[in-house]
């Protein structure tokens, strides 16, 4: 990682507690059930109010973390950077506790409620079939299939009704504006938010200091480029100033976004050169999960992420004319292109 990536703040929030990290934007800290044991949450100052920037997972310590982050404050809205149950899990708990409405891209909404009620092709038989013609393992199979709907664990309730956010909507909040910059590949329509006033980025997974974000193809959309659509999301970022504070979903906040940026693309680049080099004989997404992941993928969780991961790469590489598919019995394998 550069260098040129520092931190501004060295102590952490305490269950429930806020740190203030920049003026009118306070950083709280919530656990998650995974690998990755946190999630960040932003609260903005909204004149007498606050404005919440993400929710947590559905978990009852998380809801009293949020009691006590809120005792005493009017919550006034929750902008909610994408779908994914850390994020939108307790975006309906918090509307009924307070009356704050939901403010959400369309298409993470749409999305939330085809996963959580299990629409195909956002259903797990979908999933399964998709990873079986990538050649996953019947064991792997199983795990993930007795897993089951676990989004809908992470996220019980979705608020019936939101407002749509666009990308270059400003939100007046306090008195800062913040405009919404949508980002793609990691989520269907990822809402990052930056204030010119304070130079802060809100980038929600889009952008993290130590590790990529996950970037997957999965069976809604089995041949997109989604690490196409994410490399040029970030890339686009660096038209922001340099010194910008990012408050990332996930690790500490930081500054040095443009290194940060050119960090991630390079990463993806030399992933994706590991993988040509696997490919010189026929190679399925799932016999190449260990060339992209080298540590041992340990539960169904992170065999969904990794499986998504190889084909969203393998998929970069052919529509880049690097490697091509063929499919036998049934399971789909990517060869290398010999250049002549």
């Amino acid at each position: 990682m550069s260098e040129a990536i520092f931190y501004p703040h060295e102590e952490l929030p305490a269950a429930g507690a806020t740190i203030a990290v920049a003026p009118g934007v306070e950083w709280l800290r919530m656990p998650l059930p995974f690998a990755l044991d946190h999630i960040n949450l932003w609260l903005l100052a909204d004149g007498a109010g606050w404005v919440a920037v993400d929710t947590g997972i559905a978990l009852d310590e998380v809801c009293d973390a949020w009691k006590s982050a809120l005792a005493g404050r009017l919550l006034t809205r929750q902008v909610v950077t994408h779908f994914h149950p850390d994020h939108l899990g307790l975006a309906a708990w918090l509307e009924a506790e307070t009356g704050a409405p939901l403010l959400m891209t369309l298409g993470e909404y749409t999305v939330a409620h085809l996963v959580a009620h299990q629409v195909p092709p956002y259903d797990i038989g979908s999933m399964l079939d998709f990873f079986r013609r990538h050649g996953l393992e019947e064991n792997r199979m199983a795990a993930l299939a007795t897993r089951g709907n676990a989004y809908r664990r992470g996220v019980p309730a979705i608020p019936a009704t939101y407002r749509r956010l666009m990308d270059g909507d400003i939100l007046n909040i306090g008195s800062c504006s913040w405009r919404v910059i949508v980002g793609y590949g990691h989520a269907p329509e990822h809402a990052s938010l930056y204030c010119n006033e304070l130079h802060v980025l809100i980038s929600g997974d889009m952008l993290l200091p130590r590790i990529s974000t996950n970037v997957s193809t999965f069976s809604s959309s089995p041949d997109c480029d989604a690490l196409a659509l994410f490399l040029a999301s970030i890339t686009a970022l660096k038209s922001l100033p340099e010194d910008t504070l990012v408050l990332p979903s996930h690790g500490r906040p930081f500054r040095g976004l443009h290194a940060r940026v050119d960090d991630l693309v390079a990463h993806h680049a030399a992933r994706c050169d590991d993988l040509l080099g696997a490919c010189d004989t026929p190679q399925s997404a799932a016999e190449l999960i260990p060339v992209l992941f080298p540590r041992e993928i340990s539960d169904a969780h992170q065999t969904m992420f990794a499986m998504g991961e190889a084909i969203a790469h393998l998929t970069h590489l052919e529509q880049a004319g690097r490697i091509r598919r063929a499919t036998e019995n049934g399971v789909t394998r990517f060869i290398k292109i010999q250049s002549e």
